[in-house]
């Protein structure tokens, strides 16, 4: 029979050994994820559900597989089909076509900004920015590759192949978006992060002036903007000052704060009735 005190010492041995894989995780899944605060949530859910589920850890895998698998799932499950992702059949077409090019020096000089990079990377679908991620960026090796995304070795060293053709078809993209924008203020990004504060008049004069510059030029943010303010307008429609509470609720709402009479209500308890 096993003791207290030994299940104690694995389970905390398992805890460090998660603990010891955060920096790599969390590299992983900033690299597959378009931010920051998304890569920290799903690393963060990574390790509940980790901790959570440390007793039906066998050690057929290595804690580092078994973490970044349990990552990857997470992530295609939030995801599944996002209507921003390339179609790796249609990339994989385009490469087949002996006249389909790209302008390397463009192609490279986005790849060399991590922003770009990662930018062109979520462009992909999960199943392919996994693989190529975990064996180009982190150094894994195919195998390794393919137990973390539950498949052959054959079909991830495939991944690998269609997902790098992606990537640089995404980057391509980039730039060509880059040439239709050339000498307008600010990257698109800058300018959307921007919008919210901008739309609330939140905004300084010289930023206002820059983000009104931009949507004056940009090929693909006015559309944004415009959706934005108009989803706002729709969404002040749902305040209606004269809504009455349905009998039933008002009436479990006196109950709760132990007022029998609905005459005792407080402001905005009368069900109208």
């Amino acid at each position: 029979m096993v003791s207290d005190a030994a299940t104690g010492r694995r389970g905390h041995d398992f805890a460090s050994s998660v603990a010891a894989e955060l920096p790599g995780l969390y590299r992983y899944a900033r690299s597959i994820t378009a931010n920051e605060a998304e890569a920290e949530d799903l690393v963060g859910e990574t390790v509940v559900r980790a901790l959570e589920r440390a007793s039906q850890y066998r050690g057929e895998a290595s804690v580092r597989t078994w973490m970044h698998r349990a990552l990857y799932h997470l992530a295609v499950d939030r995801a599944r089909h996002a209507s921003h992702e390339l179609s790796v059949d249609d990339v994989e077409a385009l490469w087949r076509d002996g006249a389909y090019s790209v302008d390397a020096h463009e192609v490279l000089e986005r790849a060399e900004s991590a922003d770009e990079l990662r930018d062109a990377i979520v462009h992909l679908p999960h199943h392919y920015r996994s693989a190529v991620v975990l064996h180009d960026a982190e150094g894994w090796p195919a195998a390794e590759v393919a137990t973390v995304l539950g498949i052959s070795l054959p079909a991830a060293k495939q991944r690998i192949r269609r997902g790098r053709m992606a990537l640089v078809s995404a980057l391509a993209q980039q730039a060509q978006r880059r040439a239709a924008n050339k000498g307008v203020p600010l990257t698109c990004w800058e300018a959307r992060r921007m919008v919210s504060s901008y739309i609330d008049g939140e905004l300084g004069a010289p930023r206002r002036a820059a983000l009104e510059a931009h949507l004056a030029k940009c090929a693909t943010c006015p559309p944004l903007y415009q959706a934005l303010v108009g989803v706002k307008a729709s969404l002040g429609h749902l305040h209606d000052p004269d809504s009455v509470i349905p009998a039933a609720l008002a009436e479990r709402a006196r109950r709760h704060l132990g007022l029998a009479a609905p005459g005792a209500s407080p402001a905005g308890l009368d069900s109208g009735a």
